[in-house]
């Protein structure tokens, strides 16, 4: 089992049961607690997919694209240099501060929501997908699961999902976003985890491992439903990303995509010391076959990166990617818990139950340093609930190598206190 960086016991307990089960493990440095496996563990098994390894959020990813814009041009004229020397210019910037609050009105955010656009993607082709049919229509149960997908395609959610504009060290815009497959995803693991526990479509189940043989029609299903989750999700994210690129006034030169909330069959060595094809799971962790491009962000206020996986390394480097299978971080990583940042509140009378570390105070001067421009985010989501990014990637060694470091100077999240069911 290759571990980068420093994890507490329980994330520690939990890659070792992981491990217990699986061919190959690997724990990636923005690694924390999670369902049965930790986020930021890989874990490679013989023709098995583990649901809950894979997620509610089946395809949560980031995709980030490389615009033909500068900072200049999606504000009254500041270039990045000046942004750097004086942050608080952006953040007073008419012109970009008009452009989160269109950015915010034009794109879903939030629990449950529908995707108002005139241009959304409601008759994309994988609606025709067969693997639909996986689904019993038993009292109409996949037409109305279709139907809410098609409601909720390129909405983007709550928790930690987002869309951001950057601008990289030349002062080139990106627009970067951050969700997954919503209802859709959550409502194939949920019933799989069900349909493994002896339950049926539609009923809640414990959170448990389950490990479903992809030979046997019940392993199948899923992989079949997991994929078209995955194409529900790369379609949602894409048709966001180019919204806002369009939104910008911009031209799409470059796109990055990945998910880290996936299975895929790749090659891989074995216990025995064979090389055979294995299921890898990766669950809050990014492929990153040599030459491959990722992209990473940290918190609302934090850079992000494009990351390129390592080619032509070294045995040490060579060794390190190996036992990774080929994987690194999706994110910078908690450090605090969704309530120990933001505390507990009573829903309906709004009286604090358990007050939060952080205050709205702390968020805002962090993000004031750094002239970010914040809509929505609660506090659950702050910059002091995560680590940080660069030493998150340096613990990740030579394995990937940092093409980009791009600035948040848009971040556009769900307003706080929404619950999603739906995030990873």
């Amino acid at each position: 089992m290759r571990i980068f960086g420093q994890h507490d016991e329980n994330t520690i307990r939990q890659i070792q049961d992981v491990a217990s089960r699986a061919e190959q493990t690997a724990l990636m440095a923005d690694g924390h607690v999670g369902y049965t496996m930790p986020i930021g563990g890989v874990a490679a098994y013989r023709d098995k997919v583990s649901v809950v390894g894979v997620g509610f959020d089946i395809a949560c990813g980031n995709a980030a694209i490389r615009t033909d814009l500068t900072v200049a041009d999606i504000t009254g004229g500041l270039t990045l240099p000046e942004v750097q020397r004086n942050p608080h210019r952006l953040a007073e910037d008419r012109q970009a501060r008009r452009m989160a609050d269109e950015i915010q009105h034009a794109i879903s955010f939030g629990i449950g929501r529908k995707n108002n656009a005139d241009d959304a993607p409601t008759d994309d082709p994988l609606f025709l997908d067969a693997a639909w049919y996986a689904i019993p229509n038993v009292g109409g149960y996949r037409d109305t699961l279709q139907d809410k997908a098609r409601r909720q395609l390129g909405t983007v959610g709550s928790g930690n999902h987002y869309v951001d504009v950057f601008a990289d060290e030349a002062g080139t815009v990106w627009v970067g976003v951050h969700f997954g497959s919503r209802g859709l995803g959550h409502t194939i693991a949920s019933d799989f985890l069900s349909l493994s526990q002896g339950g049926d479509w539609g009923q809640r189940a414990r959170e448990a491992e389950v490990l479903l043989d992809l030979q046997q029609p019940l392993g199948h299903d899923y992989w079949r439903l997991m994929e078209l989750a995955g194409r529900y999700a790369y379609t949602g994210r894409e048709w966001v990303a180019r919204k806002v690129v369009q939104m910008l006034g911009g031209t799409e030169l470059e796109l990055v995509h990945n998910h880290h909330n996936f299975a895929w069959k790749e090659q891989h060595t074995t216990k025995s010391g064979e090389t055979a094809e294995m299921v890898v799971v990766r669950k809050g962790a990014t492929p990153a076959f040599p030459g491959q491009k990722g992209f990473i962000g940290g918190s609302m206020g934090d850079d992000a990166v494009i990351v390129r996986g390592a080619e032509a390394p070294d045995e040490e480097t060579a060794a390190a990617q190996r036992e990774a299978m080929f994987s690194t971080v999706h994110g910078a990583g908690r450090v605090m818990s969704r309530t120990a940042a933001a505390g507990k509140v009573h829903r309906k009378t709004g009286r604090v139950i358990t007050p939060g570390r952080i205050s709205r105070e702390m968020v805002s001067d962090w993000l004031g340093k750094r002239g970010v421009i914040l809509r929505g985010g609660g506090l659950d989501e702050a910059p002091q609930a995560y680590r940080r990014l660069p030493k998150v990637l340096e613990a990740q060694g030579a394995t990937i190598h940092i093409e980009h470091v791009l600035r948040p100077l848009i971040v556009v999240m769900a307003g706080a206190g929404e619950i999603d069911p739906y995030k990873d």
